[in-house]
């Protein structure tokens, strides 16, 4: 098909302009990333930010997907020596992949069929006589056919009926409109499996659920869909029969006499042993894609607002992963991040060791000039806040922070934890994670897999390879919009960074080990296997802090560096100068700096960059306490207490409120009006103030409600 009909499909669908998706496409068929093409190409696009750009991207591939298949299936009708002009049309006509297949169903080749087998003893034209639905008798006209094969006019009558059910069956007209009613009328059923009551009772809330296709959220369907691989329920998707019978009875039954009779008798047969089953799995694999796309869409922004949480910044951080019997690992970590130190600490039972614990943690925040304390939020974590908080002078100036654990486990078993710490085991590890997760979370939770980050829902149930797509996606483009500091970055951070990947990673890494700090942008230039567009793509999300040109610091790109040069000498100043002095770069008229490859959206941007060069995205971050409960029983209905969200899905959010169990805000509770979103109302690890509705011990489930309890912070 022409490019240019592509090009008209998805401007059409997207509702934008031709010439902004010809000119996304051509840039990404060049090798641009999305981050590039967002940050450094808006003239090119028209300013289309990163969820168009990736709109288009997979639009595309959809369409280059239909027509791969619909080359297939015209080869394959030519090759049987089927093809009409017609159907040909019709091919080409098709604009999704059910059209096409409905059109290729009557080619397709068949295992053997009860119709195969009717015409193989000869019984096609009493179908089609059958079909034409002319006065005669059936039965006399079915006594023509009898052989050795066809022994009474039943068996043939029946024979031809097998045909026709077929053939209703592949008619893509009747297809067509079952799928709408399916679209429209659809019910999902879900019914415990006899006998597994007691075993599948986590299931109970859909051991008899019934309700419209098209209203069932989807961590609803992939709750039943768990359900049902794990054999406990057994769920069904059907229509109305009555109604799907006349869409096909409309189509085929034509007359009142009794060839028409066998033509509907055959008709409620093709629905019931062909059509039914057909329209359910079709619709079974339509509606777990659509949950899938939900749910890793919920996952995706998720992981967004988790890798782009606040952080720290460059302090001496110790870091402690609590525990009981085992202790709590202790670690001390340089402005860098460096293992400066690792001990283990007992102040809890059974050693209940604390006036020594206590005793080493005030040495050790000494001894490395401790300015922040990280606290895993794991087992022991409010007993190890307690104590901290108790016995740290009041003075101090040392802000104390609980951290989420969750993959810090996953993290210090990795190959990159073994790479980083040879020396130390998994516990030490685990502590440094906990401790540079406060830092920079960024940098930290892009080394763990992001399905054992604990922020999605039914993660192990969706299409894993669109999910790791997507995620991959959301870590490029925060990586991205952070920026990356090139001479402190790890290997896996770096790999993140537009137009590299994980080979020109490491040699940007073993390149600085062997040379020193890079100086410049132009110095990655000599870095292995970095060729022009590599460098293209990465360059502007490179930082090179203290060098000596301050762009290299900056998100400016070195291809724009001539730009802001002649800006500076129309000033009359340095580029540093132009930098720090806003009163200079008020006399820039950035519209005489507009080029044909400058336009104003990037004369902008790099008006902005200059005035808050390097500029990290991410809010400042917060210190919070929990309210003093400790356990699921010390939790009363009526209480408010503060919270903070952990994790956001379609029906509500999840706030750990310092129970070792989160409690829910069903989207019902958020707030005094109707909430279609819940990430519209709230933010992962928000801070917040929630009331207690209900507590079930037995379950380990807390009711909250966020209404009429005071803003969030």
């Amino acid at each position: 098909m022409d490019p240019a009909i592509h090009i008209k499909t998805i401007a059409g669908k997207l509702h934008l302009h031709d010439w902004q998706v010809e000119n996304t496409l051509r840039l990404l068929d060049d090798g641009a990333t999305i981050p590039f093409i967002s940050r450094y190409r808006k003239e090119v696009t028209g300013s289309l930010n990163e969820v168009q750009l990736a709109e288009i991207r997979d639009e595309y591939e959809r369409l280059k997907e239909l027509e791969k298949r619909r080359e297939a299936v015209i080869k394959s009708i030519e090759e049987q020596e089927k093809m009409t002009p017609e159907l040909l049309a019709k091919i080409n006509a098709a604009l999704t992949m059910s059209q096409l297949e409905d059109l290729y169903l009557p080619y397709r080749p068949k295992r053997k069929t009860r119709a195969s087998v009717a015409r193989e003893k000869g019984l096609e034209p009493l179908a089609l006589w059958l079909l034409a639905q002319k006065a005669g008798d059936p039965e006399t006209e079915a006594a023509k056919y009898l052989t050795d094969m066809v022994e009474s006019t039943d068996a043939a009558l029946a024979g031809a009926r097998d045909i026709i059910a077929e053939m209703v069956s592949e008619n893509e007209l009747v297809r067509g409109a079952l799928r709408r009613l399916y679209e429209r009328d659809a019910i999902i059923t879900s019914r415990v499996v006899k006998g597994k009551e007691q075993e599948g009772a986590k299931f109970s809330d859909y051991f008899e659920w019934s309700e419209p296709l098209r209203r069932c959220p989807s961590h609803r369907l992939l709750a039943m869909r768990r359900g049902e691989e794990e054999g406990f329920l057994r769920l069904t998707i059907m229509t109305a029969e009555e109604e799907a019978l006349k869409i096909i009875e409309r189509q085929f039954v034509q007359a009142g006499n009794e060839a028409a009779r066998q033509v509907r008798e055959a008709t409620s047969d093709s629905w019931s042993r062909l059509l039914a089953p057909s329209m359910e799995t079709e619709f079974r694999k339509s509606s777990r894609e659509k949950a899938d796309e939900e749910a890793i869409r919920v996952f995706a922004e998720n992981l967004r607002q988790l890798l782009l949480s606040p952080p720290l910044g460059e302090k001496s951080v110790l870091a402690i992963d609590p525990g009981y019997r085992t202790g709590c690992k202790v670690v001390c970590l340089d402005r860098q991040g460096a293992l400066l130190h690792n001990d283990v600490i007992y102040p809890h039972p059974p050693q209940n060791e604390t006036a020594r614990s206590v005793s080493k943690l005030l040495s050790l925040i000494d001894e490395y000039g401790i300015e922040a304390i990280a606290i895993g939020n794991g087992t022991a974590s409010r007993e190890t806040e307690a104590i901290v908080k108790q016995y740290l002078p009041s003075d101090s100036g040392i802000r104390i922070f609980v951290v989420s654990e969750a993959g810090a486990s996953v993290y210090s078993a990795s190959k990159t934890a073994r790479d980083e710490f040879p020396d130390h085991d998994v516990t030490v590890r685990g502590a440094v994670s906990i401790g540079r997760r406060l830092t920079d979370p960024l940098a930290e939770l892009v080394k763990i897999d992001p399905k054992s980050i604990g922020v999605g829902q039914y993660q192990h149930d969706v299409d894993q390879a669109r999910l790791q797509a997507s995620l991959d996606g959301v870590v490029m483009s925060c990586v991205n919009a952070v920026g990356v500091e090139v001479n402190t970055a790890s290997p896996h951070l770096l790999t993140y960074v537009s137009g590299l990947g994980p080979k020109l990673a490491q040699n940007i890494v073993d390149h600085r080990t062997e040379h020193g700090p890079f100086r410049s942008r132009t110095e990655l230039m000599k870095v292995k296997r970095m060729g022009d567009k590599a460098y293209e793509q990465a360059a502007g999300f490179l930082r090179i802090r203290n060098a000596p040109n301050p762009l290299d610091a900056s998100a400016v790109h070195p291809e724009s560096y001539h730009i802001v040069e002649k800006m500076a000498r129309d000033a009359g100043c340095t580029v540093a100068d132009l930098m720090r002095d806003e009163t200079k770069r008020k006399t820039i008229n950035i519209e005489k700096y507009v080029t044909s490859g400058a336009g104003l959206p990037t004369l902008r941007d790099i008006m902005q960059e200059l005035a808050k060069p390097g500029r990290d995205p991410r809010s400042a971050i917060q210190e919070f306490s929990f309210a003093d409960i400790h356990s699921l029983e010390d939790v009363k209905e009526g209480m408010i207490v503060p919270g903070i969200v952990t994790n956001i899905t379609k029906f509500g959010a999840f706030v750990d409120i310092g129970v070792k169990q989160d409690g829910l805000v069903h989207v019902s509770q958020m707030a005094d009006r109707y909430v279609d979103d819940p990430s519209k109302v709230v933010k992962l690890h928000q801070h917040l103030m929630v009331r207690v509705v209900s507590v079930d011990l037995e379950r380990k489930r807390i009711q909250l409600s966020m209404k009429g309890v005071g803003s969030s912070q």
